[in-house]
């Protein structure tokens, strides 16, 4: 029995049949492009910051002790993290991409090229959409791992960054309390 079976009412043999199948994979290809650029922008402002701290840190004092000099090294290896976890995220949405524009491909060639009998490289080819599915999922699910991790790093540098500001204007802190 075939994994994928189009259903009676889809209209077998006809050009609606094809777009039915690839309509799912064909959403997901788009959907993972969006989130691409997304990720391609938070990329580039993690290194935008990266060069600033940098920028910062070699134009400041050269106190070690210096708590700013400190906290914005600090910043400056949660930016370099940041910017890893970016390149890895994009990868595996570049991955995710190849897998559902895969699944499309495949399953638009079964259908078209499967009419009426059921050929047995249609097993290969519906097991091949299946993977390629699967690993475009396996892509999405993994970036969005690591999209949450860049977040984490992002909101706990900022968090930083409020509590040195609030220690340097304690007067004006209590007006300015983040929750």
């Amino acid at each position: 029995m075939p994994l994928l079976q189009i259903p009676a009412n889809v209209g077998s043999g006809t050009p609606f049949a094809a777009l039915s199948l690839i309509v799912a994979p064909a959403i997901l290809t788009n959907a993972t492009s969006l989130l691409v650029m997304s990720t391609s922008n938070r990329l580039a402002r993690a290194v935008d910051l990266a060069r600033e701290l940098s920028r910062e840190l070699e134009g400041g004092s050269a106190d070690p002790s210096d708590p700013d000099a400190a906290r914005r090294l600090r910043e400056l290896a949660g930016a370099a993290t940041r910017s890893l976890l970016l390149l890895r995220a994009l990868r595996a949405i570049y991955g995710a991409m190849a897998g559902f524009a895969t699944a499309t491909l495949v399953s638009l060639l079964g259908v078209v090229l499967s009419r009426g009998e059921t050929p047995a490289w249609l097993f290969a080819a519906e097991a091949l959409a299946m993977a390629a599915g699967a690993i475009g999922v396996g892509g999405v699910v993994w970036a969005a791992s690591l999209l949450v991790r860049d977040t984490r790093i992002a909101v706990g540098t900022l968090r930083e960054r409020v509590a040195a500001q609030q220690a340097r204007f304690p007067s004006l802190a209590a007006d300015a309390r983040v929750p």
